[in-house]
């Protein structure tokens, strides 16, 4: 079994020594940093599984270090902070962060959202369903990616982790509980705001007008759907022109051409 490795940026020792331990006994390889230009340094020179970032650590900041990461890299983030302002969870996530952890956290909690950030999604389940297509936007389960209009569309695997749920879906309305549990795991329930940030999100890759969504639709207070997927043109083949009749006498299907 391949290890994951997480790197783990903190600019107090004592808590990168707690995390390192902790996430070592779970049975992850770690890095250090201790500032946000040794964690993008890092970040160039080894692959990562997982981030988990201080929002405070010294130049550039944690969000500053999320901006950059989100530019190239797709994996998950884990903000850690001693912000517990609703604002400050919503802008990490905007930036592009997975998780929101406030300082101070038990250990047993952490672990579990590691576990659930890293969990890979059951190939068994949608990778064997035919790609949701609805006027130009593609998802292919199977590949694990989404195309508007034949470009594939820069998302997060969170972000398309979200994106594919709703296809799987589409037509039934989602609760936000229902995504959030789906998605992130069944300790959550109560972080509305995941769910409305990365409709955000993927609404700012998909839609050509998010005033006016055609994709990702929003059922005031309730929750989320995706349209049912258009039905695949039928393309005639020459066989589809000549049919049989009995005795093996082959009869050629009426054209446009030759109806009078």
């Amino acid at each position: 079994m391949t290890v994951q490795n997480i790197l783990v940026v903190d600019d107090e020792a004592p808590m990168r020594k707690l995390l390192s331990n902790n996430l070592k006994a779970s049975g992850y390889a770690v890095r250090l940093a201790a500032d946000g230009a040794e964690a993008l340094k890092l970040i160039e020179e080894h692959p990562f599984d997982l981030l988990l970032l201080d929002i405070n650590v010294p130049g550039p900041n944690g969000l500053q270090v999320l901006e950059v990461v989100r530019r190239t890299e797709e994996f998950p983030v884990m903000v850690l902070s001693g912000r517990a302002r609703e604002l400050d969870k919503v802008e990490a996530l905007n930036r592009g962060a997975d998780d929101y952890l406030c300082k101070p956290f038990g250990v047993a909690e952490l672990i579990a959202r590691v576990k659930a950030l890293l969990r890979r999604a059951p190939r068994g389940t949608t990778a064997s369903l035919r790609p949701y297509s609805y006027e130009g936007l593609e998802v292919d389960f199977a590949a694990r990616r989404a195309t508007l209009h034949g470009v594939k569309v820069p998302l997060t695997r969170r972000e398309l982790e979200v994106l594919a749920y709703f296809a799987d879906n589409a037509g039934r309305i989602l609760l936000h509980r229902q995504v959030l549990q789906a998605i992130w795991g069944g300790q959550y329930g109560a972080e509305d705001d995941y769910v409305w940030t990365f409709a955000q999100r993927i609404r700012r890759k998909i839609e050509p007008d998010r005033a006016h969504p055609r994709y990702l639709l929003t059922d005031t207070g309730v929750g989320y759907h995706m349209p049912l997927p258009q039905k695949p043109t039928a393309t005639p083949t020459p066989a589809d022109s000549q049919r049989t009749r009995p005795g093996g006498v082959q009869e050629s299907t009426p054209t446009d051409e030759c109806l009078v």
